[in-house]
């Protein structure tokens, strides 16, 4: 699904999730609607601003399945930065990020994947504090890797955990900005 309440095209939208939510209710942090993960959605409009365009960064951590096997040389390209081509056909050289290769996570949500039994992958997991259109996506391409599936679990130390797609959690809000440590959110 799109992570947005309106659209002018025909797809799955945020409104079609079988929950009653309040007015003004938008989405932080968009996910393109072949990505899945964390999703925030809030009607207080001083928390995009917080926490994305703040003084102090905050991390977002992805597991990304990708075609083959990543070699040590490749997870160093993305630790340290690659240039990918961002909005405006302008080249951006990405800031250093945490990228681990990781055993196939446990418990997670199945989804049809478009791997065939033969082929090799790799998971990974990648925290960064920025996020251009599609950056995850793009890095990994740019070291020659295909994007098969990529999950968002966690912002700062707010993580998905075991909810499942579509699935909503409520939380109470001084937890909320404690755990994407925000401070002055009052």
């Amino acid at each position: 699904m799109v992570s947005q309440f309106v659209s002018t095209h025909e797809v799955a939208l945020l409104k079609d999730i079988d929950f009653n939510f309040p007015e003004g209710t938008h989405a932080i942090g968009r996910l393109d609607n072949h990505s899945e993960g964390l999703l925030i959605l809030t009607t207080n409009k001083k928390v995009t601003k917080l926490l994305f365009q703040g003084e102090k960064p905050h991390k977002r951590t992805y597991l990304v399945q990708v075609k083959n096997i990543v070699s040590e040389e490749s997870l160093q390209k993305l630790r340290t930065g690659v240039s990918i081509h961002i909005r405006g056909g302008v080249d951006y050289t990405t800031t250093p990020c945490e990228v681990d290769i990781v055993q196939q996570p446990e418990n997670l949500f199945t989804r049809s994947h478009q791997l065939n039994n033969y082929e090799q992958y790799s998971w990974l997991s990648i925290t960064l504090t920025e996020g251009k259109f599609h950056q995850v996506r793009k890095m990994v391409d740019e070291v020659k890797h295909r994007c098969v599936r990529l999950i968002r679990t966690s912002i700062e130390d707010l993580e998905l955990g075991d909810l499942q797609p579509g699935c909503i959690k409520e939380i109470e809000e001084n937890y909320f900005f404690g755990k994407l440590k925000i401070d002055n959110w009052h």
